[in-house]
């Protein structure tokens, strides 16, 4: 999230907007006529802790390293990899890191032409469309995957103006196909599972027992269990699984030794990392490392079991 000002493509720059601590970069991956991607980033020895700020332009952003919290209106909205983040323009937040462990999201400011033919709302009724009403959503294996890819690649070999634009379109209709708002919860549950994402994201690479989850946020297995499949649509083993392999797509291209990864990663063994892998993406952890280099943004068939 961040305001709008000049960017050169690819450049990284210490960031200059108020509240922003020296320690974080925000660099340009692409950007053309239909708007631009960047990346935002906070190293692990940067405690976030920004004043009152605001995007000019509305942006969709996706976490992929840490967590944080984005406090907008009267929520206070979990940022990890498994979440898209919905900004709607001129709408005041600020952000916080509960743990001062390091963050990073990917960044996509669309021009207000490409979103609203997107997305198919009238100019003025964009804020109050349902995607930036309800401010994010669980991403989807097949936008994980796009948004590895989107990183890795634009960081790696040039394009020319049109591959540039099909990437931003691509990108943005997959990251705006999300399933119907789900309904609105108490306060007493949001904080619930905010404490449950925080717990998970510090003990992503922990074998966990349900019973252990279950104590750190104060509440008894079989509620918290209920609960959160109601709330997120999916069990929370699944959810930590997606947490896992989120961090894989990053790591992979950088990974030398995959059984190693695979125990750093919190799975019991290379085979057991590479079936969950092969499960969410269509492909081997190997098979996305020669993937990244390879030409355009489509897709295999990733097909969602969540």
């Amino acid at each position: 999230m961040s305001e709008s000002q000049p960017l050169l493509s690819r450049a990284t720059v210490p960031s200059v907007r108020r509240g922003l601590a020296p320690c974080r970069q925000r660099t340009t991956l692409l950007t053309s006529s239909l708007g631009r991607i960047e990346t935002l980033q906070w190293r692990d020895s940067c405690e976030l802790r920004s004043g009152e700020d605001f995007s000019p332009e509305f942006q969709v952003c996706l976490p992929y390293s840490g967590l944080f919290v984005w406090h907008v209106g009267h929520d206070d909205v979990i940022a990890d990899a498994n979440q898209v983040l919905f900004v709607t323009a001129g709408e005041a937040f600020r952000l916080s890191e509960p743990k001062a462990a390091g963050c990073a999201e990917l960044i996509i400011t669309p021009s207000v032409d490409l979103l609203l033919e997107i997305v198919r709302t009238p100019a003025r009724q964009l804020g109050r469309h349902a995607l930036f009403a309800r401010r994010s959503c669980r991403a989807s294996f097949a936008v994980q995957y796009l948004c590895a890819r989107t990183l890795h690649t634009l960081t790696t070999r040039p394009m020319d103006t049109l591959e540039q634009d099909e990437w931003l379109v691509d990108l943005l209709r997959m990251v705006l196909h999300v399933n119907a708002p789900r309904p609105a919860s108490a306060l007493r549950t949001r904080r619930l599972i905010r404490r449950t994402k925080e717990f998970l994201e510090g003990h992503a690479a922990a074998p966990l027992r349900l019973s252990d989850i279950a104590r750190a946020v104060d509440a008894s297995p079989a509620y918290l269990t209920d609960l959160f499949r109601r709330h997120e649509g999916v069990p929370l083993h699944r959810y930590l699984v997606q947490l896992r392999l989120s961090r894989a797509l990053v790591e992979l291209p950088h990974a030398n030794d995959l059984t190693a990864l695979a125990f750093d990663l919190g799975f019991s063994s290379h085979s057991h990392f590479a079936a969950a892998f092969r499960r969410a993406f269509r492909c081997t952890p190997s098979g996305f490392r020669a993937a990244v280099g390879c030409r355009g943004p489509r897709l295999p068939e990733v097909i969602d079991a969540q």
